[in-house]
């Protein structure tokens, strides 16, 4: 977990995201990045990158461990009324954490047809078992993060 950089004024959520998943890509893993904003006074609360590699957790993707962070520093399980901004459609695992986190919204760039749960796949909060459905939006800066995660495995190959 990192704590996030100090955001120039003109720096928007997506633009750390992004900035969250170069760094990630630099350290060898898939490069997803993740902010959570307090939306109320646009303060930055959280911000991470990938580390499963490096943690050898398979559950340290860049949502998660914005969330544990984003808990820790409020001293709460419960994330109401924040946004998380995540560079790619989020899975399963950070669709539910995301849920039991109770976070107001989630903005996500690249589809991910494979792997996704929001838009795709099981669709997590469309579910009748979901107990809390953020407000979800995909798609922005999509071409941007489709472009550094096909950049990335193209490198690996």
């Amino acid at each position: 977990m990192s704590q996030p950089p100090p955001a120039p004024p003109s720096a928007s959520p997506m633009d750390l995201a992004f900035a969250e998943a170069a760094a990630a890509a630099a350290r060898g893993e898939v490069p997803v990045g993740a902010v959570i904003l307090d939306p109320r006074d646009g303060r930055i609360l959280a911000s991470a990158g990938n580390r499963t590699e490096e943690l050898a957790d398979p559950t340290a993707h860049a949502e998660i461990l914005t969330i544990r962070a984003a808990a820790a520093s409020l001293g709460s399980a419960r994330l109401p009324g924040l946004d998380l901004y995540v560079t790619l459609e989020p899975c399963a695992m950070c669709a539910a954490a995301i849920s039991f986190a109770r976070l107001r919204r989630v903005y996500f760039g690249a589809y991910d047809p494979k792997g996704g749960a929001v838009d795709h796949g099981p669709r997590f909060f469309q579910q009748p078992t979901c107990h809390h459905a953020p407000e979800t939006y995909g798609g922005f800066q999509e071409r941007r993060a489709a472009e550094q995660l096909r950049a990335f495995f193209k490198e690996r190959r």
